[in-house]
């Protein structure tokens, strides 16, 4: 593995992903890539549900990892791969809280009711999917408190500190989206020159609903 992207998802992850492919720590697996292509399931499922962690499989074909489900073994995976760099990706809370609200928790509750509208392009997700999420996202990082916001805030912060706590300096690179850092820490990490086009913008709100038939928000 070339990164261990350790950050939560809706904090610039699919802007990196396309950032860490192009600087050649690619393919880089995210949540989309399970969403896209069920065959990737079924490894994340074997660990989620039944406990069954086996990294190689988990990561097969792929160079990096960024987003769910990767960071919710961010501890076990920066002990398994020792000598990879580890990027932390985030964002201040109230802006992250609020994505996940219209986005991952938007389209999970659409799901529950059916309201999703699947087609030709757009297939429903399995319920594999939905038990690898609920079981990692909402129990395992969110321990089934998302509605406390409170609670939500402590654990999101405190998160962060005890991953800058662990991974030694030299092997961690911060990422906060407030700051714009653009390319140069993610080149620097890898040891490559930076591009001199635009850092990739991607999949904000809208984008992430559309993905799954859900409506813009005004």
């Amino acid at each position: 593995m070339k990164v261990l992207g350790v950050g939560f998802g809706r904090s610039g992850t699919m802007s990196l992903k396309a950032a860490l492919e192009e600087l050649g720590a690619g393919p880089c697996l995210h949540m989309i890539d399970l969403i896209r292509n069920n065959e990737l399931i079924a490894p994340w499922h074997d660990a989620a549900i039944e406990g069954d962690v086996d990294f190689d499989r988990m990561f097969a074909g792929f160079e990096s990892t960024i987003d769910w489900p990767g960071c919710s073994y961010w501890r076990e995976l920066i002990e398994h791969y020792p000598d990879t760099p580890v990027l932390l990706n985030y964002r201040e809370f109230d802006g992250w809280y609020k994505s996940v609200k219209n986005t991952i928790v938007a389209v999970r509750e659409a799901s529950q009711k059916a309201e999703l509208k699947p087609d030709a392009n757009r297939p429903a997700p399995p319920p594999e999917l939905w038990q690898v999420i609920g079981t990692l996202i909402y129990e395992r990082d969110f321990q089934g408190k998302f509605e406390d916001e409170e609670w939500m805030r402590d654990m999101y912060y405190a998160r962060i500190e005890e991953i800058k706590a662990t991974v030694p300096a030299e092997r961690l690179t911060l990422f906060k989206l407030e700051d714009q850092p653009g390319w140069a820490p993610i080149a620097d990490m890898l040891g490559v020159e930076a591009p001199q086009t635009e850092f990739p913008h991607l999949h904000d709100t809208d984008e992430f609903r559309a993905e799954f038939g859900l409506p813009a928000l005004a």
